[in-house]
């Protein structure tokens, strides 16, 4: 199993977000996590990738058969977790070239590697970017700046193809996507999918599903799962809206 958590408790500045969730997550997956606004879907991502100010207090999160709950956030990437974000930042000064180079090498330095070769580098930079139908020009600037929302998350999905995580977490990738900038990030997670990786995607809507089928569809609610399936379930939701779930779980 590649991620295990179990009565997983997360507070915010002593306000409890997380109240004991569970969900395994095998290599070769691709999980959906669905649910209205402020179920904890976001605090779950950071949870996962160690950000400050999310306490971990009760519970834990098994990621490769170890306990990572105080793992640092660098040492969690460097050993396979990806997150894409939900409001990517811009690094002014710092070139998307530069930025990646530097990334996979520390990622290298990490597992005992020697720095990629440059010519190796490139090869791979250029593959990725007609994966992910990025243009060179942008790869060329600063990382996301001046970049529309779309050319930010598309940049999202460049970077993890370089990376090439054991675990990609996307958290709400499609907000704000055009139907066009959806279907090239959707492209781009099927084409990395492996019998060797996994992929937890967060999303409000019913239509990313169209073009990442899902293997298990989850629906959080006051901060914890409360109902599993298949991709039917997130069709269910499209149709009937969040209110039929929660009017269960309240009953």
């Amino acid at each position: 199993m590649l991620l295990n958590i179990k009565n997983l408790h997360v507070a915010i500045n002593g306000k409890e977000i997380l109240k004991g969730l569970d969900l395994s997550v095998n290599k070769g997956e691709v999980h959906a996590i669905m649910g209205p606004n402020g179920t904890g879907k976001s605090t779950l991502a950071a949870a996962i990738t160690g950000r400050e100010g999310y306490e971990i207090t009760q519970g834990e999160i098994v990621y490769n058969g170890e306990v990572i709950n105080n793992m640092a956030p660098d040492v969690r990437a460097n050993r396979g977790i990806f997150l894409s974000f939900q409001y990517p930042v811009e690094i002014p000064g710092v070139s998307m070239t530069n930025f990646m180079r530097t990334a996979i090498n520390a990622q290298r330095e990490f597992n005992g590697l020697a720095p990629i070769p440059a010519g190796e580098f490139l090869k791979k930079m250029e593959k990725m970017k007609k994966l992910v139908d990025i243009n060179t020009k942008l790869t060329k600037r600063s990382v996301n700046e001046g970049f529309s929302g779309g050319e930010k998350k598309k940049n999202e999905i460049f970077q993890m193809a370089m990376l090439e995580p054991k675990l990609a977490i996307l958290d709400e990738t499609d907000s704000g996507l055009d139907i066009d900038a959806l279907k090239v990030v959707a492209r781009g997670v099927n084409e990395l999918r492996s019998d060797e990786n996994a992929f937890v995607v967060i999303t409000h809507y019913q239509r990313l599903l169209d073009y990442i089928v899902p293997d298990f569809v989850h629906v959080m609610y006051d901060g914890q799962i409360v109902k599993s399936g298949g991709k039917g379930l997130a069709l269910e939701l499209e149709d009937k809206g969040y209110d039929w779930i929660i009017d269960q779980v309240d009953e």
